[in-house]
């Protein structure tokens, strides 16, 4: 069956590829593939780009089996890579053990820790250059307003990064699609995604987030364009002074005194 992206989603894809380079010729990219909605989409679009694009690179989809005890879908991913054309590759682990121990309140970061250190060691074994995660417009800004919230920290994820310690580039290229468009683009392309088998889906600060921002948003349609705007260089910033230490501050407090006497 011949694949087809409509141009509603392919300007987006390329508005992102070509204003972050995301892509070169030759490039051999390995997409994280789960099986969910954005990935499925991503390996999607990708197939359907490497076949249009002004030069040629490789996509190859790789899924990490975090050992859940539901069992691993290895029939319908692979059958939706080859619906795609694209190479498909599984890794086998236990990282849903080392994730879902006792502290449970860090265990998302734990997976992920261990699932990209998995997906980059494969991607560099076979000789991709480049690895592309799903992570969309919506991930950015929940992201950029977690590290606000829970870390005291202004940041999120960038479009394109260098692993130095990899060699590898991680690349985004859903970064300017809605997740509300990308589910609507997997209804259209006929793409059935594969629940995430993870208990805590659903109930992480992320979904905490993600529901403070459709409050917010019921409330002023604005909200997440305004956050979005914030990420941006170049974007008006006042900040109070970095925090002194107790020594500054009593230093400071002996030179005040010293000065009024």
């Amino acid at each position: 069956m011949r694949l087809a992206l409509p141009k509603k989603y392919i300007r987006p894809l390329w508005r992102a590829i070509i204003e972050f380079d995301l892509l070169s010729p030759g490039d051999r990219v390995l997409v994280g593939f789960s099986g969910g909605k954005d990935s499925s989409f991503l390996l999607y679009a990708l197939s359907v780009l490497r076949k249009h694009a002004p030069f040629p690179f490789e996509v190859g989809a790789l899924t990490i089996d975090l050992g859940f005890e539901t069992g691993f879908p290895r029939q319908e991913l692979e059958a939706f890579c080859q619906r795609v054309d694209v190479p498909f590759y599984t890794v086998h682990t236990k990282i849903s053990e080392l994730a879902l121990g006792e502290d449970r309140q860090s265990a998302c970061a734990r997976c992920s820790f261990f699932r990209r250190g998995t997906f980059n060691a494969f991607a560099r074994a076979h000789g991709f250059n480049k690895v592309a995660y799903a992570h969309h417009y919506d991930d950015a800004v929940e992201t950029f307003l977690m590290s606000i919230l829970y870390s005291g920290q202004i940041q999120t994820f960038q479009p394109k990064t260098w692993l130095d310690e990899s060699q590898l580039w991680v690349i985004r290229p859903l970064v300017y699609f809605r997740e509300k468009e990308i589910r609507r683009a997997g209804k259209e392309l006929g793409i059935q995604p594969i629940p995430s088998p993870c208990p805590l889906d659903g109930y992480t600060k992320r979904a905490e987030v993600k529901e403070l921002l459709r409050q917010l948003g019921r409330q002023n349609r604005q909200v997440f364009a305004n956050v979005a705007a914030a990420m941006r260089e170049g974007t008006p910033v006042e900040r109070w002074p970095r925090e002194l230490s107790k020594k500054e501050i009593w230093q400071k407090s002996l030179d005040f005194w010293r000065n009024k006497s």
